[in-house]
């Protein structure tokens, strides 16, 4: 296949960002009948159809696949705009996903950083939140250069690094407790409790009772409310029980406005860092110091290493195992 054209390449990224082509139009500050000639002459050079009109538009196999072609020479754009001092036409967006969890606790603090030089130098990090079991389809997808999450298997062309374990502990208000729970939780009262879930992917709840109680596939009475921040001051309010953080949950412990709930039953998740590589040479090294492939390290390389150490300042060490 003869090189790919990137304003076309281009194209079908905003389409991917924006969902429409008027939208697609406006962040590329062309017109929309130039988006749809610019996808048509990519479609007609690869000899697929890449888009899906639709309502919202969806991308095709095909069209996946050079999505994440797109999104690397992107991420190699900017890479190249800062090694020379040059500026941008516009921000270049670098999108990972992240599960809601890590993002409430350690990723602001370890970004924030690269965040602020990014502002200065073009480029722009974009936090796209998910479960993190699913984290990594986006990824897979083509619509991230990066993800959090607790897959351990690398994809074909991506570096895969173990973060560290997520500890979870189970807690709730005091007035709930005495309200509720004057005998304590059991195997007895589980299933009529209200418990606080993020959303109908998140199984935390479910997988803290199985252990807790040794029971398969439990069935809750569940309260979905979606932000890992105000799942614990809901809690905090009396709504229910919630399997939480330990890095959300401990200062509220600390100063009452939660009581843990059996905290000798704790869940540890492992969560790893996944990032495409953009060239032969760029890539994480595992190494006792986290060292790098490459200097100076591409904007990839510093979002991973940023990631590393904050996790590692916060989670529980990785298992001895590297994928």
């Amino acid at each position: 296949m003869n090189v790919l054209d990137p304003a076309g390449l281009d194209c079908l990224a905003a389409l991917a960002e924006a969902g429409s082509f008027e939208k697609a139009a406006q962040l590329l500050a062309i017109t929309q009948s130039a988006v749809s000639q610019r996808l048509r002459s990519l479609e007609s050079h690869v000899g697929h159809l890449l888009v899906v009109r639709a309502r919202p538009l969806r991308l095709t196999e095909p069209g996946k696949v050079l999505l994440r072609y797109a999104r690397q020479m992107q991420a190699l754009r900017a890479d190249a705009a800062r090694e020379l001092g040059a500026t941008l036409g516009r921000e270049e967006r670098l999108p990972i996903a992240v599960n809601a969890d890590s993002l409430a606790t350690w990723v602001l603090p370890a970004l924030d950083p690269l965040v602020r030089a990014g502002q200065r130098q073009g480029y722009g990090v974009e936090l796209i939140v998910d479960d993190q079991d699913f984290t990594h389809d986006w990824l897979r997808q083509g619509e991230v250069l990066g993800c959090v999450s607790t897959v351990s298997q690398a994809l074909r062309g991506c570096a895969c690094l173990p973060l560290g374990r997520m500890r979870y502990v189970a807690a709730a208000s005091p007035a709930f407790i005495a309200k509720a729970l004057p005998g304590g939780l059991h195997a007895g009262n589980f299933a009529h409790l209200p418990f606080i879930v993020f959303n109908r992917k998140d199984d935390m709840q479910a997988q803290w009772v199985s252990q807790a109680f040794g029971v398969r596939e439990p069935r809750l009475q569940e309260r979905y409310v979606p932000s890992s921040e105000a799942g614990a001051r809901a809690a905090a309010m009396g709504w229910g029980i919630a399997v939480l953080p330990e890095l959300l949950a401990r200062p509220m412990m600390d100063d009452g406005r939660l009581t843990p709930l059996k905290p000798e039953i704790t869940l540890d998740v492992a969560l790893y860092w996944h990032q495409w590589k953009l060239s032969a040479e760029q890539g994480l090294e595992p190494g006792a110091d986290q060292s790098w492939g490459r200097s100076p390290a591409s904007l990839m390389d510093q979002i991973g290493h940023a990631l590393l150490q904050g996790a590692g300042a916060v989670l529980a060490p990785p298992d001895n195992a590297t994928p």
